[in-house]
Formats: C-alpha cells, sequence, structure tokens
C-alpha cells in the first residue's frame, strides 16, 4: 500500500513538475531574450529562438535531475511576476511584460517579416543664398551644454525601453528620448510671416510646443547632449532632423532595436538616407517611430550640427 502511494504521489510530482516547466517556457524565454544581442539571419531576428532552445534546455536538466526544484522555481517564478503585476513595480518583469514582449516579437518577425527599408536619395536642389541662411539660422540655435536641454534630454533618455538596454546599449536611450519628445510635441504655428527659431531650451519651457524647425532644434540639441550625432535638412517647405546610425551594420542594429521597441506603430516600411556607406534615419515628428516618411526627397540645405 506504501508502494502504491509513493508511486501515485511521485506521478503526480512528475506531472505537476512537467506542466508547470512547460507554462514557464515562454516568460522564462521572452525574459531571457532581453539580454541577448539581435541575430539576424534574412529579415529575421533569430535571438529569440536561441532564447527559447536555451530555457527549454535549462528547465529539461534541472526537469531531469531535480523535479521538485522545477515546481518551486516555477511557484517562486509566477508568485514574483504576481506581486510584480499587483505591485506596478517599475522596471519588474510582470504578465503585462510578457503580453507586450511576445505581441511585439510576433510583430516583428511574423507580420511585418522584417521592415521595409526605403532609402530616399537626397536630390540636392539649387543651393541658394536665401535656404543657406535659414538653415544656418536654425543650426545657430542649437545648444546641447545648456543646463535645462542637458538634465531635461538625459532625464527623458531613462524614460523608455531601460529594461533593453543590456540588448541594444545606448540605442535605447536616444530611442528613449526621441519617443519622449514626439509624444509630448505639439504643433503651434508661427505668428504669420514672422519666423521665430525657438531655442531647446525655450521649447523645454513652453511645454514642447512649436513648429517644425522647433522640433527640429529641440531633438538635434537633446539627442547632442546624449551623445548622438545629427543633422538638420531643409525642404523648400519643412525642415527636419536625421540622425545618425553609423556604417551598415550599426545601422541594422538601430533597425532591429526600433522594429522590436516600435512595433505596434509601424507600417512595414522604415525611411532612412544613406551616403557613402554612412546611414542617417528620419527623426520627424510625422510618424510615432524612428524611420517615418519623408515630406520630399530634395534638400535645399544639410547641416550636421
Amino acid at each position: 500500500m506504501k508502494e502504491v502511494w509513493l508511486k501515485n504521489w511521485w506521478n503526480t510530482i512528475n506531472t505537476l513538475a512537467f506542466v508547470l516547466g512547460i507554462l514557464m517556457i515562454p516568460p522564462a524565454a521572452l525574459y531571457m531574450n532581453r539580454f541577448i544581442p539581435p541575430i539576424m539571419i534574412g529579415d529575421f531576428n533569430i535571438d529569440l529562438f536561441i532564447s527559447i532552445i536555451l530555457t527549454v534546455s535549462i528547465i529539461y536538466l534541472i526537469f531531469r535531475w531535480a523535479k521538485l526544484l522545477v515546481i518551486i522555481l516555477s511557484i517562486v517564478a509566477l508568485i514574483a511576476l504576481t506581486i510584480n503585476q499587483i505591485s506596478n513595480t517599475e522596471n519588474k518583469y510582470t504578465f503585462t511584460n510578457v503580453f507586450t514582449d511576445y505581441r511585439d516579437i510576433v510583430l516583428q518577425n511574423w507580420q511585418s517579416k522584417g521592415s521595409k527599408l526605403i532609402d530616399l536619395e537626397l536630390l540636392q536642389g539649387n543651393t541658394d543664398n536665401a535656404y543657406t541662411k535659414v538653415a544656418k539660422r536654425i543650426a545657430a540655435k542649437i545648444d546641447h551644454q545648456d543646463s535645462l536641454v542637458r538634465n531635461y534630454a538625459v532625464n527623458q533618455s531613462l524614460a523608455y525601453f531601460d529594461e533593453y538596454h543590456a540588448k541594444f546599449g545606448p540605442i535605447v536611450r536616444q530611442l528613449s528620448l526621441f519617443k519622449s519628445i514626439n509624444s509630448q510635441f505639439k504643433y503651434v504655428p508661427d505668428a504669420f510671416r514672422d519666423e521665430y527659431f525657438a531655442t531647446a531650451h525655450e521649447t523645454i519651457l513652453n511645454g514642447l510646443g512649436g513648429d517644425c524647425d522647433d522640433h527640429t532644434i529641440l531633438m538635434m540639441s537633446t539627442m547632442k547632449a546624449i551623445g548622438a550625432r545629427t543633422r538638420l535638412v531643409l525642404t523648400d517647405r519643412h525642415v527636419y532632423p536625421e540622425l545618425y546610425c553609423g556604417d551598415q551594420k550599426s545601422f541594422t542594429r538601430m533597425k532591429e532595436a526600433i522594429e522590436l521597441l516600435f512595433a505596434p506603430y509601424i507600417s512595414n516600411q522604415l525611411f532612412y538616407h544613406e551616403e557613402n556607406g554612412e546611414y542617417w534615419i528620419n527623426l520627424d515628428y510625422s510618424a510615432k517611430h524612428p524611420g517615418g516618411p519623408y515630406s520630399s526627397p530634395t534638400a535645399y540645405a544639410i547641416i550636421e550640427k
């Protein structure tokens, strides 16, 4: 009788450990994926598959040699996820994080099949004195050393995506700053026939309101304050900022970060410029993600600042 009871008890332990082990694979793999650098094969990001393989292997080894440990670890993980969810603890992994990670990775790898990159060659227009003078006046307002601008830039660069810093590095600071500015910036036109170029300091003080040149000055000043390289592009009736991504390898890393962190907003297209192996991506307020559509392929003035 005792042997039958022990056998039933052991079978119950095996079944429970197996079920809990299977249930823990998705959250554990998604969490592990946050720390694995992006690895691409064609248009597919395979670091998630590597995370799944590693997670399954670890759980299998524990299951094989210490079934009770699988149950204990699974219960601890579920309790931790529940506590983090209820307490809404900042920078702690929750059930919501599991869902958003899964959703964003699915959007990135299966729905979008990798964003289509659209390289618009900048057609240099007639760089007459009028356009050059306007561009230089805008660029002169860019100031990354202003203390208010610097403090604002650092603060907002930490507002989003901090949990992905181990995966993408400094890129997440730039993308966090972009998201913070573009989610708060509101268009306010200048007075009729009275063009005014506000400094980033002024725009921050007024609550992030202004027109395209004010947005460009703000974006470039704050990006420069956290070590990024930017330039302004002046078209016939618009000006917008671009972020320097580096060479093709660095650009691919930036692309992967944008596709993952801005997955809900990307409509399968990312716009950029490539010149002599150097990549620049659009930071205009026309989209909720970096790499939004360009207003015009023609540039009358380009100034790096």
